[in-house]
């Protein structure tokens, strides 16, 4: 078994680049043990497209999304804005090299255009991503910076400071947020092709997540990557509830942090294509539904 230095978790202890060995086990089950259905991607598109709001004092549903640097937050609010804007676009910055160093700077508000020239308007769901979360105290986002973005006293452009986190009456604090600053859903981005985690770091997610639970706001999981880490999904996206290798690292996942399986989803962000694959639309889709549903829930206790 590989060795891993103190205070780092084996999340996921099979992810290891080594050559499959032949069984006669299939490493597919007969029937997906999750039902999605392929080929509505208009249908899906539509709900997402359609969406208002449950309460009219608030504009726009806020999804703030978390996670370990390089896990695909950027990459991710990038291909929604693919599917719903229907051709390839880039709204938020994401780099295209492995790095242990967060490519996100500053707390910043991504909306998605709807229509063009003079009747342009924004859909109605937005997306805020923060900076990594990193090993050690004085790298990556601080945690209490994330707890003050969920009660929305974040303003929009303040630069992360892993060194010092933002507290009340610095330039980058809002002391009155609205409804429309508060985030309705949360979201952690976990890399399924990661094969460890630090402890430092789930421990944070831990803490995030808690001061979440106490604020009454949904939370989910995404888990990116999941045609690098089993070959059957690499060759037919529709393989994704089908792959035993993706199911089992869906439970350990789970397992880890503490979120519960049904909201977890497997996603490919777009990162090679040039033009929209419907398959990968649809997986994107069901889970922007599932925050849709989750946010809209919450908004409606307001």
């Amino acid at each position: 078994m590989a060795q891993y230095p103190k205070g780092v978790l084996e999340l996921f202890p099979d992810n290891h680049r080594k050559p499959f060995a032949p069984t006669a086990e299939s490493p597919i089950l007969d029937e997906p043990w999750r039902e999605l259905q392929w080929g509505k991607k208009q249908e899906d598109l539509r709900y997402v497209q359609e969406y208002k709001p449950a309460q009219d004092d608030i504009k726009y549903l806020r999804v703030l999304l978390y996670g370990p640097v390089g896990a695909g937050k950027s990459s991710f609010i990038n291909s929604v804005s693919n599917v719903i804007r229907g051709r390839m676009s880039n709204i938020a910055l994401a780099s295209a090299m492995t790095s242990d160093i967060s490519f996100t700077r500053k707390y910043e508000t991504h909306k998605f255009i709807k229509g063009r020239g003079s009747s342009k308007t924004f859909y109605p769901v937005v997306f805020n991503d923060i900076m990594g979360l990193e090993e050690g105290d004085n790298r990556g986002v601080h945690e209490n910076d994330i707890n003050l973005a969920l009660r929305g006293h974040v303003k929009e452009g303040y630069k992360f400071n892993p060194v010092s986190p933002l507290t009340e009456g610095d330039p980058g604090y809002n002391p009155t947020p609205s409804a429309d600053d508060k985030v309705h859903v949360l979201v952690c981005v976990m890399s399924i092709n990661a094969s460890q985690i630090k402890s430092s770091v789930l421990e944070k997610m831990k803490n995030v997540r808690e001061k979440a639970s106490e604020l009454g706001i949904p939370q989910m999981a995404m888990m990116t990557h999941i045609d690098e880490v089993c070959g059957e999904i690499e060759k037919d996206l529709r393989n994704v509830y089908k792959s035993k290798h993706l199911r089992k690292k869906m439970k350990d996942f789970s397992a880890a942090v503490g979120i519960p399986m049904n909201c977890i989803f497997p996603v490919k962000n777009y990162s090679e294509e040039i033009d929209l694959k419907d398959d990968i639309d649809t997986l994107i889709l069901c889970a922007l539904r599932k925050m849709i549903d989750f946010g809209d829930d919450f908004i409606e206790k307001f």
